[in-house]
């Protein structure tokens, strides 16, 4: 009777504490990429800038690659392959002209969120690279992720698939 008693005390008091983690972490698939199963790493926007980059018409963009600090001690020892355990984080907005001052561009309104994610296991048939486009923090459709690794490997093969080059 006392195990039984002790056994309902330890349930009614872990359990909630589990449930509510459970829901914490939110449905596992819910964001992710199709494909991939990449999804946008909390904390993202504190990361270190890796290199900004503008993109020319028609998408007119500009951009911020920020990394993991696995990316930035990668990128700081030259070190290529990456890592696994590499993320790098494309953030986008459409050029705008600033109200301010007319030869500046600033960010206007956020395009895209583009996530890489090395695990050389688990995407062992896309360079060890895993991928993730995001529009309003949702993953776009499965037609738009399987171009990724095709337009990684056909310009920056040689680059362990990156594009983006640490700024000076």
């Amino acid at each position: 009777m006392v195990l039984a008693a002790l056994l309902l005390v330890v349930l009614l008091t872990c359990v909630p504490y589990l449930v509510s983690i459970a829901l914490a972490e939110g449905p596992a698939t819910a964001d992710a990429s199709p494909i991939f199963g990449v999804t946008i790493p909390a904390g993202y926007k504190q990361w270190e800038l890796t290199a900004p980059a503008e993109e020319a018409a028609p998408l007119d963009e500009l951009r911020a690659v920020v990394g993991n600090q696995v990316a930035i001690d990668a990128y700081q020892a030259g070190k290529l392959p990456f890592p696994d355990g590499t993320i790098l984080v494309k953030r986008a907005w459409k050029r705008k002209q600033s109200p301010e001052f007319a030869s500046a561009t600033i960010p206007g309104a956020a395009t895209t969120v583009q996530v890489m994610v090395k695990d050389s296991r688990k995407y062992a048939s896309t360079g060890g690279w895993g991928f993730g486009r995001f529009v309003n923090g949702k993953p776009v459709d499965e037609a738009q992720h399987r171009t990724c690794f095709a337009c990684h490997e056909a310009r920056a093969k040689g680059r362990d698939y990156v594009f983006t080059r640490l700024a000076p």
